[in-house]
């Protein structure tokens, strides 16, 4: 069904484009109308294969899953990180974040989407800009590592420890039952 609006899309904006320039001296209303509406057609066909796709994949529930189980070790290694930073070398700082950080914080960019799909546009911003200012003070932290500014390193691991609490906090109060409760149109 995709392929089909992607293909409906092309030739809307092809037909489209051709009925532009029929005549040059008046455009062909009715073609172009045409035309647009065959391109609005694919699209809406590529999103309903887009969201059909991900439920007949059963990925909302385990990218719902993925996103807690991803904050929480985010969490868990933060509060570490956070307690240990008096004993840590600034410098190496910047090397624990990559080792500790990285893959749960691709898994949960991966699986971002699922959290408005399930639970709709609202609950995604409030959840992504605790995640964002979360993921934003510890790109700080590194920076500041591999700067080699103590304070910065120490001020920053703190901000980011309380932003990623709060979005697991967040995550938690949504998630709904497993077996896809809480899906919305």
């Amino acid at each position: 069904m995709k392929k089909f609006g992607y293909v409906m899309i092309t030739f809307g904006f092809l037909a489209g484009a051709l009925a532009a320039t029929l005549d040059k001296q008046s455009l062909q209303w009715s073609y172009f109308a045409g035309a647009l509406v065959v391109g609005a057609a694919g699209i809406v066909l590529v999103r309903v294969g887009e969201r059909q796709k991900s439920r007949v994949e059963g990925t909302l529930d385990s990218n719902i899953q993925s996103i807690e189980s991803s904050l929480s070790r985010i969490v868990e290694n933060i509060t570490r990180l956070n307690a240990e930073k008096q004993s840590i070398d600034t410098y190496d700082v910047r090397h624990r974040i990559d080792e500790l950080f990285c893959a749960d914080l691709a898994t949960f960019v991966d699986a971002r989407e699922s959290i408005a799909q399930v639970h709709g546009l609202d609950a995604y911003a409030d959840v992504m800009s605790y995640f964002a200012a979360g993921e934003r003070y510890l790109n700080r932290v590194w920076s500041a590592s591999a700067d080699g500014y103590v304070d910065e390193v120490n001020s920053y691991l703190d901000k980011a420890h309380i932003q990623f609490a709060e979005v697991l906090q967040k995550v938690r109060q949504l998630t709904p039952p497993l077996g896809g409760a809480g899906l919305t149109e």
